[in-house]
Order: C-alpha cells, then sequence, then structure tokens
C-alpha cells in the first residue's frame, strides 16, 4: 500500500480503508472507516495535520494537502471530492461537496451539505454556508441547494463507500 511515514509522522488508517494503486498517503495522516482515496492521488501531511472521517471519498487526482504551521486539513464525513480537485489547508464539514478539478484554499470551510461546483476557486478565508451552491473563479453564491440535490450528494458518498468495499477485494493486478 502506497502509505508513508515522514520521519516519526506515520499514516493511521481504518481497517477498511482504500487506497488506489498511485496514490500517495504521507505524514500526519488519519483516515476514517469505510472512506478511499482514489487512484494518483496525493494527501501529504509533511509539515501539518490531515484528518479524513469516515465514508469520504477523495476521487482520482486530487491534491490533499496542508500549511506549514497555520492550516491543517480537515475533511469530514461523507464527504464527495471530485476529481483532479486541490483540497490545501481548509475544512470541509460533514456532507460537503467539492466539483471536479475545484480548488479550496487555505483557511476556507464548506460548511455542511455545501457544494463548490466544478471548476471553481475558493479564495483563502472564504465560508460557503450550509445548503448552499458556489461555482466560478474566484467561487460566489449561485443559489441554494435543492432537498433533492442534497440527497443525491449523501447517496453520492454512499456509493463511493460501497465500491470502495468492492475495490478493496476485487481489484487485481494482471
Amino acid at each position: 500500500m502506497p502509505v508513508y511515514a515522514f520521519g516519526n509522522l506515520t499514516p493511521r488508517l481504518a481497517d477498511d480503508v482504500f487506497i488506489a494503486p498511485g496514490a500517495q498517503v504521507i505524514g500526519d495522516v488519519e483516515i476514517g472507516p469505510g472512506s478511499s482515496i482514489w487512484f494518483n492521488c496525493v494527501v501529504r501531511g509533511d509539515v501539518n495535520t490531515i484528518r479524513i472521517g469516515a465514508r469520504t471519498n477523495i476521487q482520482d487526482g486530487t491534491i490533499v494537502h496542508v500549511s506549514r504551521k497555520t492550516h491543517g486539513t480537515t475533511i469530514g464525513n461523507d464527504v464527495l471530492v471530485g476529481h483532479m480537485a486541490i483540497i490545501h489547508g481548509c475544512e470541509l464539514q460533514d456532507g460537503s461537496f467539492v466539483g471536479l478539478g475545484a480548488t479550496v484554499m487555505d483557511g476556507c470551510v464548506i460548511e455542511q451539505d455545501a457544494m463548490l461546483a466544478a471548476g471553481a476557486l475558493l479564495t483563502p478565508g472564504k465560508r460557503i454556508p450550509s445548503g448552499q451552491l458556489w461555482a466560478g473563479r474566484p467561487a460566489k453564491y449561485v443559489r441554494d441547494l435543492t432537498p433533492e440535490e442534497i440527497e443525491r450528494h449523501r447517496q453520492g458518498a454512499a456509493h463511493y463507500a460501497d465500491l470502495a468495499q468492492t475495490y478493496r477485494t476485487d481489484l487485481k493486478l494482471v
């Protein structure tokens, strides 16, 4: 498994975490039960902490990092992080969703059940309130999410948690 200590900082993973081939998990990182780190992701807790909750998925090509001494990264439970996102020194609360190719910068907070759209740039220190959709570069408020959209995000997190368990047993190098 591509999990590395950095000095005396060793990742701590729940027993059923899926780390895909090509992903790298380094340093002071904790990952909760049922979570998944997909192909070619980097989760680098070398100069600060990274905490990832339960049933959260970090999709292919995403970078999760921190800022030295100022901002660790905390990602809650049931969070969806789309392919090729950059998550840096921020907080993603339970049930939040970061779209494909989006960037979340230092000191940002995406509250519970909030969403940052694909390709968006959330500039330092911004906060997306619960239930809101923000989009653009820089990201701005677009509208409130519907209850149906929030439910789809929750189902998406559950889907990835199930898929990760299938990958843990069925992925084979040929």
